[in-house]
């Protein structure tokens, strides 16, 4: 008998010493069978499509199969998050979901599927933090200055934003809960527009993702007053974040993750686990999402469902006491 066909036969006899175990390890070698979608809620460009195009190489040669990337942007995210909600729980339909993914329930009250009931978590891909960025010539050197200048100046002071409901809006919201000061929104149509308005001097200060803020500020567009994270980034370690500065409990991240449709089997949400934890600790990997301002995570489901419904109670309680409406 052949070392391969004793090997064969001990595989045989463990499975059915186990027949519980055979068909949650039939599912997981067998998957996947066909080509894998991983639907992007956002237009291509974005964080999340940077993020999908940058784990789908290794995660395709990891599966043996192709995945097929694609953008199902609109009402906030809700677009794509739905097709993967309804879709077959079989581990071939997966979501890239983003910071939105958590936040519009406390938006939107009335949604086509719910959260977090009909998806299943399988990790946390990175997080990016919020540069707080001002205009140059602006008197405030310091966040201490600005807090200082809005306490004296109620209602005077504005910020911008890339919209309502945004992660740009949320950052400031809470920035005003934390400080105390009644500070204007102004709201743009998207992040370029804002930060172009503050780089010019006509709103005075923005809240940024550090992929796109980062660039703006080395480039002296704006100057960079603190991060939204809990340690400074490594991507600009000689900015303070704002614990540092003063104002606790005020951190703020955007994020990407994988998730998949609930009723998805264990065994496939373990698998794709395995491969993705393995994938964010490669040292490319953690090098290229770096360079965007990001940290590659790779977590546990069971940690991913934690931190969404942290995140989902922790922007409930903002969009509740700002009164935030999204129309």
């Amino acid at each position: 008998m052949t070392l391969s066909r004793r090997r064969a036969l001990r595989s045989a006899a463990v499975l059915a010493l186990a027949p519980g175990l055979a068909p949650g390890l039939a599912r997981a070698q067998a998957y996947p069978s066909k080509p894998v979608r991983l639907i992007v809620p956002y237009s291509a460009g974005g964080g999340a499509d940077t993020t999908a195009r940058l784990i789908v190489p290794k995660l395709q040669e990891a599966l043996g199969q192709t995945i097929i990337v694609e953008n199902k942007p609109g009402a906030g995210g809700m677009i794509g998050d739905e097709i993967v909600a309804k879709a077959v729980p079989d581990g071939h339909t997966l979501l890239i979901g983003a910071f939105a993914h958590a936040v519009n329930p406390s938006l939107f009250p009335k949604m086509p599927f719910r959260m977090p009931e009909d998806f299943a978590p399988v990790s946390l891909l990175v997080t990016v933090p919020e540069l707080m960025v001002i205009t140059p010539s602006h008197p405030a050197k310091t966040v201490a200055e600005l807090v200082a200048l809005a306490k004296a100046q109620p209602g005077k002071l504005s910020y911008a934003s890339s919209g309502n409901g945004s992660a740009q809006h949320l950052a400031a919201e809470l920035f005003k809960m934390r400080t105390g000061t009644d500070i204007q929104h102004v709201p743009y149509k998207g992040g370029a527009l804002a930060v172009a308005d503050v780089a010019a001097g006509h709103v005075p200060f923005y809240f940024g993702n550090m992929s796109a803020a980062l660039p703006q500020a080395r480039g002296g567009r704006v100057r960079a007053l603190a991060v939204t994270s809990a340690a400074r980034s490594p991507a600009a370690p000689e900015v303070p974040t704002l614990a540092e500065t003063g104002v606790p409990n005020c951190e703020i991240s955007e994020w990407n993750a994988l998730i998949a449709p609930a009723g998805t089997p264990p065994a496939v949400i373990a698998r794709l686990h395995t491969e993705i934890a393995r994938i964010m600790r490669m040292e490319e990997i953690k090098a290229r999402f770096a360079d965007l301002g990001a940290d590659a995570i790779g977590s546990t489901p069971a940690e991913l469902a934690v931190f969404l419904r942290a995140e989902m109670m922790k922007w409930a309680e903002v969009v509740k006491a700002a009164n935030i409406k999204v129309e």
